[in-house]
């Protein structure tokens, strides 16, 4: 008998008679999407938060200060007094070639001027021509103003106060008086005052014009431009303030052995009146603040020997890389100093009874007047004996240094803050062509070296922003997993602004504007590279992360994916053994 539903060549192999069915399909599958839909959440549970760094700005910056180099604007002016036959635009030209071959190799360094030099020929009928610059801007000499008597630097003050180039730029001028014959000889003097301005008197100057145009351009060059000091004498990165623009000046009064006298002093008098002058005018360069104590128990590590010629106690300058004890001076110890700021450490060292007087020998064999040394980048050391080095009893007398000789003290603290920052603590400058006197300011700095601070500062100031930023992008970019957070993007992109504002205010001729923008942006600059965020935690690329998740996640999914495609494979053969049927059955 013949089955019904079933064609004769029916092959149960390669046909079916039913449809297949998709309940194994849509279940392997369900597991299959439940797996899948669990990855956005594995993947946000890993996910790192990343602030946009600006790179491209990062690199324009570096680009900036790696090709031309930073200029300031500096305006030269010379008036040449009681010249008869001088002609001021071949003056000009004169010293703007003594210029050029001053500055020859460094005019292309960073903190270099932008020169523009003008001249005025006052002849001694008081009539004026001058030559002026292409960036002297309105103000001009009034001609007759200066005279040939006694002038003082309040008065070239008065004359050429405000006469600042069109782009801001300061001013720098040299006043040259040549007096009549037989008045004072032929004795020349030549004074630097501690504003921004120079002096140079004497007869018969207009004889010896090829040296007085020498002197002049080098007042400019060696004087207002260098600051009296070798080129690169000290170089940015041991410029003694620290990586976030603060400086603490510690002062500290050892006494060696209180068993023979003890010494105090009333340091806040000092602070007041001559340290406090001295931090407001290095205020763009530096966040200066000075603290003072008193140690006990404080001998030297070097050993000093009588002599008997001198009557005293002597230490050689061999000695000195061992004088300061620093298994017994404690003299880290500031609450103001932290993170990355420098500390200079000031030092009077009074001797022990054993030990006094106690001096300076330097290896010519003459006495130090100082008695006195500095030791770079950490600060200076004053031995201050006392009047009588006698003990009156066994007891130790209690005493305090008089003010006089406090004030002695700090003055030559000041001088060896001076040579901290390359300046020499002389009064004088002697070059080939003669000496200058440099005329000293109650704020330990003059001007025109305020000036060469500010320019080198923000120099030093702006590569070592776009050193740290540049290598802060390596190193962010390198690290696709780094966490960084959004105070270490704010801290860059004002970093970014500072330096940007430094630039510009550098173009214009701030020197103190620009020198705060630039301490402010290196500062920031380091505090996002050595953000806490960044130092204590851990980096692991993505195929760590691959290596620790997969254990956990790999087989089961391999297991569910692979139960899919078996399934989904065997759905499609069933249904085209279905569909063969159907063929084959339309067929018969």
């Amino acid at each position: 008998m013949e089955e019904t539903g079933i064609t004769p060549d029916f092959d149960p192999k390669t046909m079916r008679s039913s449809k297949p069915g998709l309940k194994r399909l849509l279940l392997t599958t369900t597991v299959l999407f439940s797996f899948l839909s669990g990855l956005p959440f594995l993947w946000k549970s890993v996910e790192i938060h990343r602030s946009q760094l600006p790179f491209h700005d990062i690199d324009t910056l570096s680009d900036q200060i790696k090709s031309p180099p930073l200029r300031f604007p500096c305006s030269f002016h010379a008036v040449f007094v009681g010249f008869q036959t001088t002609h001021p635009g071949q003056l000009r030209s004169e010293i703007q070639n003594g210029i050029n071959q001053l500055t020859r190799g460094s005019s292309q360094q960073c903190g270099s001027c932008n020169v523009s030099v003008s001249v005025t020929v006052q002849n001694p009928d008081e009539h004026c021509s001058e030559a002026l610059g292409t960036d002297h801007g309105m103000c001009s000499y009034r001609c007759g103003v200066i005279k040939r008597d006694v002038f003082d630097d309040e008065s070239l003050d008065d004359v050429f106060g405000g006469c600042d180039g069109e782009s801001g730029g300061k001013m720098y001028s040299v006043v040259v008086v040549n007096k009549e014959k037989g008045d004072g000889g032929d004795e020349v003097r030549a004074v630097v005052g501690k504003r921004r301005h120079a002096w140079i008197v004497g007869s018969g100057l207009e004889e010896r014009y090829g040296e007085v145009v020498g002197r002049v351009s080098e007042v400019f060059v060696k004087v207002f431009m260098n600051g009296g000091r070798e080129v690169d004498s000290i170089q940015g990165e041991f410029m003694p303030v620290g990586s976030d623009g603060k400086l603490v000046l510690s002062f500290s009064l050892l006494n060696s052995n209180p068993r023979d006298w003890i010494y105090d002093w009333d340091f806040q008098r000092i602070d007041e009146a001559l340290l406090a002058p001295v931090t407001k005018a290095l205020a763009p360069i530096a966040n200066i603040s000075v603290e003072s104590q008193v140690l006990y128990h404080t001998p030297k590590s070097s050993f000093s020997s009588w002599d008997e010629k001198l009557q005293s106690y002597i230490f050689r300058t061999s000695d000195l890389p061992f004088f300061v004890n620093s298994n017994e001076w404690h003299l880290d110890t500031s609450a103001g100093a932290s993170g990355r700021s420098k500390i200079l450490q000031f030092v009077v060292y009074i001797p022990s009874g054993k030990e006094c007087p106690l001096h300076l020998q330097l290896p010519n064999g003459e006495i130090s007047k100082t008695n006195g040394f500095i030791s770079p980048m950490w600060g200076g050391v004053i031995v201050w004996n006392p009047e009588k080095c006698d003990k009156d009893s066994e007891s130790p007398s209690r005493n305090m240094i008089s003010p006089q000789d406090l004030e002695q003290i700090v003055e030559v603290f000041l001088g060896q803050f001076r040579q901290l920052f390359g300046f020499k603590s002389e009064a004088t400058y002697t070059s080939e062509l003669g000496s200058y006197k440099i005329l000293p300011s109650e704020r330990g700095f003059t001007e025109w070296e305020l000036d060469v601070l500010s320019r080198k500062h923000t120099c030093f100031n702006l590569h070592s922003c776009a050193t740290t930023l540049g290598s802060l992008s390596r190193l962010v970019q390198s690290l696709p997993r780094m966490i960084i957070k959004d105070e270490i993007g704010e801290q860059v992109k004002y970093s970014l602004k500072a330096a940007k504002l430094a630039q510009s205010n550098a173009s214009l001729g701030g020197y103190s504007s620009s020198a705060s923008s630039s301490r402010e942006a290196r500062s920031l600059a380091e505090n996002a590279f050595f953000h806490p965020s960044i130092m204590s935690v851990s980096y692991f690329s993505y195929e760590h992360c691959f290596a620790v998740y997969s254990p956990f996640f790999l087989p089961v999914t391999g297991h569910v994916l692979l139960a899919a495609l078996r399934e989904w494979k065997r759905y499609k053969q069933e249904k085209a053994k279905y569909l063969t049927w159907l063929t084959r059955k339309k067929t018969a």
